[in-house]
């Protein structure tokens, strides 16, 4: 019974070694972003594997929250390349020949989302087999700057830096002094692999160019830094001129909105003398039409006068006449006071009379 049993076992051990098999073993592969990633899938089919050839690659994204998508199939001897969008364009079959036993890919242009577990899946009936690849995609440290922290004054305290703009964790620093060879204190020297070195009281033997690499597993970046460690400066003088220049910015500003501030106030006033002109008060009349039309008026009422409202009329008339159009030089005091005649009012129909004259005590002459 035993030794049937062992013959069961070798006959199936011999059997499965006549079929499909695939060749490459599973693996991890680690590629830097932008390049392009090789993961191979070769596999060796046995006389019995008669059906048609099948050969699928799925991915299963690193996040675990999405399911396993197709990303290139070979079925009927066509390709289909187009089935996972992220992909597309970026996936193909290394060899033209794919039944020759070699179904390995190429992704090129490698993205951090690409990172995940790739699966190779050979089906030729009766014979199946697969494999997994492990797929990291990691960023190569760039844009590295190397910068002081501080004053670089003797007797100070200040930081050389290095800092790279991108990079995949772990990074290594390696700092190296390329001028001015002098030894460095050993506190110095300990920190040449860390991305910050403290240096305290600084010297002038500090003096010189540095350079620091930053290294991680699928490539390096580089920077310089120059430093240069001088004597204090004057601050009391740097000071002081600060504060000078800005009492006489301050000076200049005032002087500025005072002149802005005068021409406003000249331009308000002149505005206001304008509107103060009445623009509807008609001219003054000449002395000569106001003249004219006084005279004119004692005509006509010398027509209607008789000997009983005459005396009214010579008392009150003489006062009415504008002072300002009939100006005269004053009379001596000596000078007696002149008759005025009364016109001819016969032709009026009217009877003359005689304009009494007043004299300078206020009787009628």
């Amino acid at each position: 019974m035993a030794l049937l049993l062992r013959f069961v076992v070798l006959w199936g051990v011999a059997d499965f070694t006549r079929s499909l098999s695939i060749t490459t073993p599973d693996q991890m592969i680690e590629k830097a972003k932008g390049e392009t990633a090789y993961l191979p899938c070769k596999f060796t089919l046995s006389p019995e594997d008669q059906g048609p050839l099948d050969i699928e690659w799925l991915l299963s994204p690193a996040d675990n929250q999405k399911v396993d998508q197709v990303i290139i199939l070979y079925s009927g001897d066509k390709i289909y390349d187009d089935y996972y969008q992220d992909l597309k364009g970026r996936v193909h079959f290394t060899s033209n020949d794919l039944k020759s036993g070699d179904a390995s890919i190429n992704v090129t242009n490698l993205q951090l989302s690409d990172i995940g577990t790739y699966q190779c899946k050979v089906k030729k009936a009766p014979g199946v087999g697969n494999k997994k690849i492990q797929l990291t995609v990691l960023v190569k440290p760039s844009g590295t700057r190397c910068y002081v922290d501080g004053s670089e004054e003797i007797g100070s305290d200040f930081k050389l830096k290095c800092e790279p703009k991108e990079g995949s964790l772990p990074l290594q620093y390696q700092w190296q002094k390329l001028s001015n060879s002098q030894k460095l204190p050993a506190s110095l020297l300990a920190e040449m692999t860390s991305p910050v070195i403290s240096v305290k009281n600084a010297t002038t033997e500090y003096s010189g160019t540095y350079s620091c690499t930053v290294t991680n597993r699928v490539g390096s970046d580089q920077c310089l830094l120059r430093l240069d460690v001088v004597p204090p400066s004057n601050r009391a003088g740097t000071i002081a001129g600060a504060v000078v220049g800005i009492l006489l910015a301050l000076v200049l500003i005032g002087f500025i909105v005072f002149c802005c501030r005068k021409k406003r106030r000249e331009e308000k006033y002149e505005k206001e003398v304008h509107h103060d002109i009445r623009e509807d008060v008609p001219p003054p009349k000449s002395r000569t039409s106001t003249a004219r039309s006084y005279i004119g008026s004692n005509h006509s009422s010398l027509g209607s006068m008789s000997p009983s409202n005459m005396e009214g009329y010579s008392k009150t008339q003489y006062n009415q006449v504008p002072s300002e159009d009939f100006e005269r030089t004053p009379q001596s005091p000596t000078l007696p006071p002149a008759k005025v005649a009364a016109p001819n009012l016969s032709r009026m129909g009217a009877v003359p009379v005689m304009i009494p004259a007043q004299s300078k005590d206020g009787s009628i002459v």
